[in-house]
Protein backbone atom coordinates (compact mmCIF):
# COMPACT_ATOMS: atom_id res chain seq x y z
CA UNK A 1 0.00 0.00 0.00
CA UNK A 2 1.25 3.51 -0.56
CA UNK A 3 -0.45 7.14 0.51
CA UNK A 4 0.73 10.34 0.38
CA UNK A 5 0.13 11.35 3.64
CA UNK A 6 0.15 8.20 6.39
CA UNK A 7 -0.59 9.43 10.02
CA UNK A 8 0.46 7.14 12.68
CA UNK A 9 -1.46 7.35 15.79
CA UNK A 10 -5.63 7.60 15.71
CA UNK A 11 -6.13 10.14 19.10
CA UNK A 12 -6.41 14.24 18.52
CA UNK A 13 -3.54 14.79 16.68
CA UNK A 14 -3.71 12.24 14.48
CA UNK A 15 -7.60 12.75 13.69
CA UNK A 16 -6.97 16.49 13.02
CA UNK A 17 -4.10 16.26 10.90
CA UNK A 18 -6.42 14.59 8.27
CA UNK A 19 -9.44 16.84 9.28
CA UNK A 20 -7.03 19.88 8.20
CA UNK A 21 -5.35 18.48 5.00
CA UNK A 22 -8.98 18.24 3.41
CA UNK A 23 -9.92 21.15 4.85
CA UNK A 24 -6.82 22.46 2.86
CA UNK A 25 -8.48 21.01 -0.25
CA UNK A 26 -5.33 18.50 0.53
CA UNK A 27 -6.28 16.17 -2.56
CA UNK A 28 -3.72 13.11 -2.11
CA UNK A 29 -4.37 9.87 -0.45
CA UNK A 30 -4.24 9.93 3.08
CA UNK A 31 -4.09 6.65 5.80
CA UNK A 32 -4.61 6.95 9.53
CA UNK A 33 -3.09 3.77 10.48
CA UNK A 34 -3.97 2.87 14.21
CA UNK A 35 -3.61 0.45 16.91
CA UNK A 36 -6.91 0.63 18.45
CA UNK A 37 -10.16 -0.73 16.51
CA UNK A 38 -12.12 2.22 17.16
CA UNK A 39 -12.31 5.38 14.71
CA UNK A 40 -10.52 8.56 16.68
CA UNK A 41 -12.21 9.52 19.56
CA UNK A 42 -12.03 12.32 23.05
CA UNK A 43 -9.55 11.07 25.38
CA UNK A 44 -10.34 13.64 28.25
CA UNK A 45 -13.37 11.88 29.17
CA UNK A 46 -11.86 8.61 29.46
CA UNK A 47 -11.34 9.72 33.39
CA UNK A 48 -14.07 12.07 33.64
CA UNK A 49 -17.83 11.94 31.95
CA UNK A 50 -17.03 8.42 30.00
CA UNK A 51 -15.58 6.77 33.18
CA UNK A 52 -18.64 7.69 34.99
CA UNK A 53 -20.93 6.50 32.10
CA UNK A 54 -22.50 10.28 31.84
CA UNK A 55 -21.63 10.08 28.10
CA UNK A 56 -22.00 7.05 25.78
CA UNK A 57 -19.07 6.06 23.64
CA UNK A 58 -20.88 6.85 20.29
CA UNK A 59 -20.53 10.79 21.89
CA UNK A 60 -16.91 10.97 22.35
CA UNK A 61 -16.02 10.11 18.76
CA UNK A 62 -14.33 13.46 17.25
CA UNK A 63 -16.10 12.49 13.86
CA UNK A 64 -18.63 9.78 12.74
CA UNK A 65 -17.76 6.98 10.67
CA UNK A 66 -19.70 8.57 7.70
CA UNK A 67 -16.97 11.47 7.44
CA UNK A 68 -13.76 9.84 6.94
CA UNK A 69 -15.41 8.04 4.22
CA UNK A 70 -16.63 10.77 2.42
CA UNK A 71 -13.64 13.08 2.80
CA UNK A 72 -11.14 9.28 1.92
CA UNK A 73 -9.70 8.63 4.80
CA UNK A 74 -8.65 5.41 4.82
CA UNK A 75 -8.72 3.87 8.47
CA UNK A 76 -6.48 1.05 9.09
CA UNK A 77 -7.24 0.25 12.42
CA UNK A 78 -5.95 -2.37 14.64
CA UNK A 79 -2.40 -2.36 13.44
CA UNK A 80 0.78 -1.29 15.53
CA UNK A 81 3.35 0.24 13.24
CA UNK A 82 6.81 -1.77 14.62
CA UNK A 83 9.49 -0.18 12.41
CA UNK A 84 10.09 2.84 10.01
CA UNK A 85 12.51 3.39 7.39
CA UNK A 86 13.12 6.57 6.57
CA UNK A 87 14.90 5.71 3.09
CA UNK A 88 12.67 3.42 1.28
CA UNK A 89 9.65 5.94 3.19
CA UNK A 90 8.02 2.98 4.54
CA UNK A 91 6.60 1.53 7.55
CA UNK A 92 5.84 -1.86 8.66
CA UNK A 93 3.28 -3.09 11.16
CA UNK A 94 3.71 -5.41 13.82
CA UNK A 95 1.80 -8.49 11.66
CA UNK A 96 4.78 -7.52 8.99
CA UNK A 97 2.46 -5.33 6.30
CA UNK A 98 4.76 -2.67 4.66
CA UNK A 99 2.76 0.89 4.36
CA UNK A 100 5.08 3.24 2.41
CA UNK A 101 4.38 7.16 2.21
CA UNK A 102 5.46 10.76 0.90
CA UNK A 103 4.79 12.26 4.22
CA UNK A 104 4.98 10.42 7.54
CA UNK A 105 2.91 12.18 10.67
CA UNK A 106 3.53 10.25 14.02
CA UNK A 107 1.03 10.73 16.62
CA UNK A 108 1.15 7.78 18.64
CA UNK A 109 1.00 9.89 22.17
CA UNK A 110 2.33 7.24 24.83
CA UNK A 111 1.45 4.46 27.26
CA UNK A 112 0.55 4.65 30.75
CA UNK A 113 3.65 4.81 33.03
CA UNK A 114 3.16 1.97 35.45
CA UNK A 115 4.68 0.84 38.48
CA UNK A 116 8.14 -0.99 38.09
CA UNK A 117 7.30 -2.47 41.40
CA UNK A 118 6.47 -6.09 42.73
CA UNK A 119 2.95 -6.84 42.01
CA UNK A 120 2.69 -3.80 39.18
CA UNK A 121 1.63 -6.07 36.77
CA UNK A 122 -1.02 -8.10 38.76
CA UNK A 123 -4.55 -8.01 37.30
CA UNK A 124 -6.42 -5.74 38.87
CA UNK A 125 -3.59 -2.79 38.65
CA UNK A 126 -5.04 -0.44 36.06
CA UNK A 127 -3.78 2.59 33.56
CA UNK A 128 -5.92 4.85 31.71
CA UNK A 129 -5.10 6.14 28.35
CA UNK A 130 -7.69 3.91 26.02
CA UNK A 131 -11.48 2.82 25.90
CA UNK A 132 -10.61 -0.28 26.20
CA UNK A 133 -8.45 0.84 29.96
CA UNK A 134 -11.65 2.59 30.97
CA UNK A 135 -13.81 0.16 29.89
CA UNK A 136 -11.79 -2.51 32.27
CA UNK A 137 -11.56 0.16 34.71
CA UNK A 138 -15.80 1.08 34.82
CA UNK A 139 -16.18 -2.92 35.07
CA UNK A 140 -13.80 -3.81 37.97
CA UNK A 141 -14.68 -0.79 39.89
CA UNK A 142 -18.69 -1.49 39.78
CA UNK A 143 -17.52 -4.84 41.77
CA UNK A 144 -14.69 -3.18 43.99
CA UNK A 145 -15.43 -1.99 47.44
CA UNK A 146 -12.07 -0.56 48.14
CA UNK A 147 -9.66 1.06 45.56
CA UNK A 148 -6.75 2.72 45.85
CA UNK A 149 -5.63 5.51 42.97
CA UNK A 150 -1.69 6.69 42.80
CA UNK A 151 -0.90 9.93 41.58
CA UNK A 152 -2.32 12.93 42.24
CA UNK A 153 -2.18 14.29 39.12
CA UNK A 154 -5.22 15.68 36.62
CA UNK A 155 -5.73 11.79 36.30
CA UNK A 156 -5.39 10.31 39.24
CA UNK A 157 -7.94 12.99 40.69
CA UNK A 158 -10.35 13.09 38.73
CA UNK A 159 -10.52 9.10 38.71
CA UNK A 160 -10.82 9.79 42.32
CA UNK A 161 -13.78 12.19 41.51
CA UNK A 162 -16.00 10.03 39.60
CA UNK A 163 -15.33 7.16 42.05
CA UNK A 164 -16.17 9.07 44.87
CA UNK A 165 -19.83 10.41 43.97
CA UNK A 166 -20.24 6.72 42.67
CA UNK A 167 -20.23 5.62 46.64
CA UNK A 168 -16.40 4.03 46.88
CA UNK A 169 -14.13 3.90 49.20
CA UNK A 170 -11.02 5.60 47.44
CA UNK A 171 -7.74 6.16 49.04
CA UNK A 172 -5.45 8.59 46.62
CA UNK A 173 -1.68 8.14 47.30
CA UNK A 174 0.51 10.86 46.18
CA UNK A 175 4.55 10.67 46.54
CA UNK A 176 5.22 14.69 46.78
CA UNK A 177 4.24 16.95 49.46
CA UNK A 178 0.98 18.14 47.70
CA UNK A 179 -1.63 16.90 45.04
CA UNK A 180 -0.36 18.67 41.48
CA UNK A 181 2.43 19.77 42.21
CA UNK A 182 4.06 19.40 39.10
CA UNK A 183 1.70 21.67 37.53
CA UNK A 184 0.16 24.06 39.80
CA UNK A 185 1.01 26.10 43.02
CA UNK A 186 0.30 25.29 46.49
CA UNK A 187 -2.76 26.97 46.53
CA UNK A 188 -4.41 25.41 44.29
CA UNK A 189 -3.36 22.01 45.70
CA UNK A 190 -4.48 22.70 49.15
CA UNK A 191 -7.55 23.23 47.76
CA UNK A 192 -7.90 20.23 45.78
CA UNK A 193 -6.97 18.54 49.02
CA UNK A 194 -9.56 19.69 51.03
CA UNK A 195 -12.75 19.21 48.15
CA UNK A 196 -11.59 15.81 47.69
CA UNK A 197 -11.04 14.97 51.98
CA UNK A 198 -14.66 16.86 51.96
CA UNK A 199 -15.82 14.17 49.21
CA UNK A 200 -14.76 11.22 51.22
CA UNK A 201 -11.23 10.60 49.81
CA UNK A 202 -8.75 9.77 51.60
CA UNK A 203 -5.91 11.67 50.36
CA UNK A 204 -2.29 10.46 51.78
CA UNK A 205 0.79 12.73 50.97
CA UNK A 206 4.67 12.36 50.95
CA UNK A 207 3.60 8.40 50.77
CA UNK A 208 5.86 5.84 48.34
CA UNK A 209 4.51 2.89 47.43
CA UNK A 210 6.71 -0.39 47.90
CA UNK A 211 4.92 -3.59 46.18
CA UNK A 212 1.25 -4.35 45.07
CA UNK A 213 0.05 -7.28 47.40
CA UNK A 214 -1.99 -9.94 45.84
CA UNK A 215 -1.11 -13.31 43.92
CA UNK A 216 -3.57 -14.02 41.04
CA UNK A 217 -4.86 -10.55 41.89
CA UNK A 218 -4.55 -7.21 43.25
CA UNK A 219 -5.07 -7.13 47.33
CA UNK A 220 -3.44 -4.41 48.20
CA UNK A 221 -0.87 -2.00 47.95
CA UNK A 222 2.13 -1.90 50.59
CA UNK A 223 3.62 1.32 51.33
CA UNK A 224 7.71 1.63 52.30
CA UNK A 225 6.40 2.03 56.29
CA UNK A 226 5.20 -1.87 56.12
CA UNK A 227 1.34 -0.39 56.21
CA UNK A 228 -0.82 -2.60 53.25
CA UNK A 229 -3.83 -0.44 52.45
CA UNK A 230 -6.41 -3.02 51.24
CA UNK A 231 -7.63 -2.22 47.29
CA UNK A 232 -9.66 -4.54 44.93
CA UNK A 233 -8.92 -2.09 42.47
CA UNK A 234 -6.04 0.05 41.93
CA UNK A 235 -5.86 2.98 39.53
CA UNK A 236 -2.20 4.15 38.30
CA UNK A 237 -2.27 7.63 37.14
CA UNK A 238 1.80 8.88 36.88
CA UNK A 239 1.80 10.35 33.57
CA UNK A 240 2.97 8.50 30.14
CA UNK A 241 5.66 7.07 28.73
CA UNK A 242 6.09 8.50 25.02
CA UNK A 243 5.74 6.17 21.99
CA UNK A 244 8.30 6.71 20.03
CA UNK A 245 10.51 3.41 19.85
CA UNK A 246 10.64 2.88 16.33
CA UNK A 247 11.39 6.28 15.44
CA UNK A 248 14.10 6.66 17.74
CA UNK A 249 15.65 2.97 16.39
CA UNK A 250 15.41 4.83 12.51
CA UNK A 251 17.41 7.69 14.04
CA UNK A 252 15.38 10.49 15.29
CA UNK A 253 16.76 12.87 17.51
CA UNK A 254 15.35 12.65 21.07
CA UNK A 255 14.70 10.68 23.70
CA UNK A 256 11.71 11.74 25.94
CA UNK A 257 9.84 12.22 22.66
CA UNK A 258 11.07 12.73 19.32
CA UNK A 259 12.61 16.57 19.04
CA UNK A 260 10.73 18.61 16.48
CA UNK A 261 11.63 21.99 15.27
CA UNK A 262 9.19 25.25 15.11
CA UNK A 263 7.27 22.81 11.93
CA UNK A 264 6.91 19.56 13.81
CA UNK A 265 9.73 18.16 11.29
CA UNK A 266 11.52 15.39 13.31
CA UNK A 267 15.53 15.26 11.95
CA UNK A 268 14.32 12.46 9.65
CA UNK A 269 13.44 13.89 6.11
CA UNK A 270 9.97 14.18 5.11
CA UNK A 271 8.73 12.44 8.73
CA UNK A 272 6.42 14.72 11.26
CA UNK A 273 5.48 14.33 14.77
CA UNK A 274 2.80 15.93 17.14
CA UNK A 275 0.98 15.36 20.32
CA UNK A 276 1.99 14.15 23.65
CA UNK A 277 5.02 12.35 22.09
CA UNK A 278 6.52 15.39 20.24
CA UNK A 279 9.45 17.23 22.38
CA UNK A 280 9.50 21.10 20.96
CA UNK A 281 10.89 24.15 21.94
CA UNK A 282 7.83 26.31 23.72
CA UNK A 283 8.12 30.22 23.94
CA UNK A 284 6.15 29.89 26.58
CA UNK A 285 8.17 27.91 28.48
CA UNK A 286 11.11 30.22 27.51
CA UNK A 287 11.88 28.39 24.94
CA UNK A 288 12.87 25.36 27.10
CA UNK A 289 12.60 21.91 25.18
CA UNK A 290 9.00 20.06 26.60
CA UNK A 291 6.36 18.13 25.93
CA UNK A 292 2.78 18.87 26.26
CA UNK A 293 0.20 16.45 27.06
CA UNK A 294 -2.91 18.28 26.28
CA UNK A 295 -5.53 18.78 23.96
CA UNK A 296 -4.46 21.53 22.28
CA UNK A 297 -1.21 21.34 21.91
CA UNK A 298 -2.13 18.54 19.78
CA UNK A 299 -4.53 19.90 17.83
CA UNK A 300 -2.88 23.11 17.25
CA UNK A 301 0.57 21.10 16.51
CA UNK A 302 -1.66 18.97 13.55
CA UNK A 303 -2.62 22.46 12.32
CA UNK A 304 1.01 23.26 11.73
CA UNK A 305 1.79 20.30 9.99
CA UNK A 306 -1.32 20.13 8.15
CA UNK A 307 -0.79 23.49 6.36
CA UNK A 308 3.17 22.75 5.84
CA UNK A 309 2.37 19.92 3.91
CA UNK A 310 0.19 22.17 1.59
CA UNK A 311 2.73 24.71 1.04
CA UNK A 312 1.65 27.41 3.84
CA UNK A 313 4.23 26.25 6.01
CA UNK A 314 4.09 28.85 9.24
CA UNK A 315 5.61 27.79 12.77
CA UNK A 316 3.80 26.47 15.91
CA UNK A 317 2.81 29.41 18.48
CA UNK A 318 -0.05 28.72 20.22
CA UNK A 319 -0.43 29.42 24.04
CA UNK A 320 -1.02 26.13 26.23
CA UNK A 321 -4.17 25.50 28.08
CA UNK A 322 -5.96 22.63 29.58
CA UNK A 323 -9.47 21.77 31.61
CA UNK A 324 -10.16 19.48 34.58
CA UNK A 325 -13.03 18.73 35.86
CA UNK A 326 -13.58 17.23 39.15
CA UNK A 327 -17.45 17.07 40.80
CA UNK A 328 -18.64 20.32 40.35
CA UNK A 329 -15.37 22.19 39.73
CA UNK A 330 -13.85 23.25 36.35
CA UNK A 331 -10.28 23.76 36.54
CA UNK A 332 -9.04 25.97 33.55
CA UNK A 333 -5.59 26.78 32.88
CA UNK A 334 -3.70 29.16 30.63
CA UNK A 335 -0.29 28.96 30.04
CA UNK A 336 2.63 27.14 32.08
CA UNK A 337 3.35 27.77 35.71
CA UNK A 338 6.44 26.00 35.76
CA UNK A 339 9.10 28.48 37.11
CA UNK A 340 7.33 31.26 38.48
CA UNK A 341 8.35 32.88 41.33
CA UNK A 342 5.30 34.64 42.78
CA UNK A 343 1.86 33.10 43.02
CA UNK A 344 -1.18 35.96 43.51
CA UNK A 345 -4.52 34.52 44.65
CA UNK A 346 -7.60 36.23 42.75
CA UNK A 347 -10.87 35.67 44.56
CA UNK A 348 -11.57 33.33 47.65
CA UNK A 349 -11.50 29.47 47.40
CA UNK A 350 -13.98 29.43 50.27
CA UNK A 351 -16.64 30.67 47.45
CA UNK A 352 -15.27 27.43 44.76
CA UNK A 353 -15.18 30.69 42.35
CA UNK A 354 -11.09 32.05 42.33
CA UNK A 355 -7.92 31.99 40.02
CA UNK A 356 -4.20 31.37 40.93
CA UNK A 357 -2.10 34.37 38.74
CA UNK A 358 1.49 32.92 38.50
CA UNK A 359 4.49 35.72 37.76
CA UNK A 360 7.84 35.69 36.98
CA UNK A 361 9.81 38.64 36.95
CA UNK A 362 6.84 40.27 37.40
CA UNK A 363 4.79 39.67 34.25
CA UNK A 364 2.45 37.33 33.91
CA UNK A 365 2.88 34.00 32.48
CA UNK A 366 -0.08 31.42 33.74
CA UNK A 367 -3.43 31.43 35.52
CA UNK A 368 -5.58 28.37 36.85
CA UNK A 369 -9.22 29.51 36.91
CA UNK A 370 -11.52 27.45 39.39
CA UNK A 371 -15.51 28.02 37.95
CA UNK A 372 -13.87 31.12 36.76
CA UNK A 373 -14.42 31.51 33.59
CA UNK A 374 -14.06 34.79 32.75
CA UNK A 375 -10.66 35.27 34.63
CA UNK A 376 -9.83 32.08 32.32
CA UNK A 377 -10.35 33.81 28.48
CA UNK A 378 -9.21 36.98 29.41
CA UNK A 379 -6.49 35.08 31.60
CA UNK A 380 -5.26 33.85 28.23
CA UNK A 381 -5.40 37.19 26.71
CA UNK A 382 -2.79 38.76 28.77
CA UNK A 383 -0.53 35.65 29.03
CA UNK A 384 -0.61 35.68 25.05
CA UNK A 385 0.59 39.61 25.76
CA UNK A 386 3.00 39.31 28.22
CA UNK A 387 1.62 41.36 30.02
CA UNK A 388 3.41 42.83 33.16
CA UNK A 389 1.37 43.48 36.46
CA UNK A 390 1.72 43.98 40.76
CA UNK A 391 0.06 41.88 43.13
CA UNK A 392 -2.32 43.93 43.56
CA UNK A 393 -3.47 44.50 40.79
CA UNK A 394 -3.94 40.81 39.68
CA UNK A 395 -5.64 40.22 43.26
CA UNK A 396 -8.20 42.69 42.77
CA UNK A 397 -11.56 41.22 41.53
CA UNK A 398 -13.71 44.25 41.03
CA UNK A 399 -10.88 44.66 37.90
CA UNK A 400 -11.43 42.94 35.11
CA UNK A 401 -7.37 40.97 33.73
CA UNK A 402 -8.35 42.58 30.57
CA UNK A 403 -8.09 46.00 32.12
CA UNK A 404 -4.49 45.16 32.48
CA UNK A 405 -3.93 44.90 28.62
CA UNK A 406 -1.72 47.64 26.93
CA UNK A 407 -3.68 50.30 25.06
Amino acid sequence: MHFDVVIVGGGHGGAQVAVMLRTQKFEGSIAIVGEETELPYERPPLSKEYFAGEKEFERIQLRPAKYWDERAVTMLLGKRVVSVDPAAHRVTTEDGETISYGKLVWATGGRPRMLPIPGGDLPGVQGVRTRADADAMKAAAEAAKQIVVIGGGYIGLEAAAVLSKAGKKVVLLEALDRVLARVAGEDLSRFYEKEHREHGVDVRLGVSVEAIEGSDHVTGVRLADGEVIPADLVIVGIGIVPAVGPLIAAGAEGGNGVLVDAYCKTSLPDIYAIGDCAAHANTFAEGACIRLESVQNANDQANVVAKGICGAEAPYHAIPWFWSNQYDLKLQTAGLSTGHDQAVLRGDPATRSFSVVYLKKGKVIALDCVNATRDYVQGRMIVTAGVTATPDQLADIETPLKALLPA
